[in-house]
């Protein structure tokens, strides 16, 4: 009882994780105008992945798509590239664990065939949690490194200064869905060593003996001298053959021979 609960937690934490780096590839507010310095403005601009918005005094707002791929930085790309990649690995890893779920059974499925679909989706979800949170902890020190240069250029009193962008709401659905998706991954990992076989985990050796059974009779115990000759009732392993004589007939010692 206790591994189905913990696979149907780790898939319903996983769900969330993966639907939470959905949207927070899709928002737009990645980040946004810092107004410190200018709480009252007529227009505020945030940005995302995929496109830069313009919000008015007046309520319009207006985005606009990037049009260029090359003209990006690389780290914008890296970003864009480890958050689809989480999202696909996220997406893949819930179709397993669906079939791999103890409570749902298809056709004569083995339980150490669950157990294996059960660790690789949390596998699958370990690493699109990380490269979740990899993407938004990039992202997040591209803001920080942009935001102190832009200050130390007010300080220094240049002229043309740009805006200065701080941490939008979309980075902390981020950071939230990456831990969400590492946890349950975390989760499905653990119910694995539930759904392995107990004869699977330890592998009992059995030794047949070769041969008959021998069976033991308890009787008198018979003391020798010693000087008696042994007797063979039975050819074996230590029967010895007579020796032949060049006629080709075999010869017997005689009661002389033990004299």
């Amino acid at each position: 009882m206790s591994t189905t609960i913990c696979q149907v937690m780790g898939f319903i934490v996983s769900s969330l994780g993966v639907a939470g780096c959905i949207v927070s590839t899709s928002m737009d507010m990645w980040s946004t105008q810092d107004l410190y310095d200018n709480p009252v403005t007529a227009v505020f601009q945030y940005q995302g992945l995929w496109r830069s918005c313009v919000r008015q005094s007046s309520g319009f707002t207006e985005c606009r798509p990037y049009f260029t791929i090359l003209g990006l930085p690389a780290m914008f790309q890296a970003v864009r590239a480890l958050m689809i990649v989480g999202i696909v690995l996220g997406i893949l890893g819930l179709l397993v664990c669906i079939f791999a779920l103890k409570c749902i059974r298809i056709g004569s499925m083995e339980d150490s065939a669950k157990a294996n679909m059960t660790l690789t989706s949390g596998i699958m979800f370990i690493i699109a949690g990380l490269c979740a949170i990899t993407g938004v902890s990039v992202f997040a020190n591209m803001l920080v490194t942009n935001f102190w240069m832009s200050t130390a250029n007010v300080y220094q009193g240049m002229q043309n200064v740009q805006n200065r962008y701080t941490f939008g709401s979309a980075l902390f659905v981020g950071w939230v869905a990456g831990g969400l998706a590492l946890v349950g991954g975390i989760l499905m990992c653990l119910a694995c060593r539930g759904l392995i076989p107990e004869e699977s985990r330890y592998k009992a050796v059995s030794y047949n003996a070769s041969g008959r059974n021998i069976s033991y009779r308890t009787g008198p115990y018979k003391v020798g001298s010693g000087y008696e000759p042994e007797t063979k009732t039975r050819k074996g392993a230590g029967y010895e053959e007579a020796p032949r004589s060049e006629d080709g007939r075999r010869s017997y010692p005689s009661k002389y021979d033990y004299v």
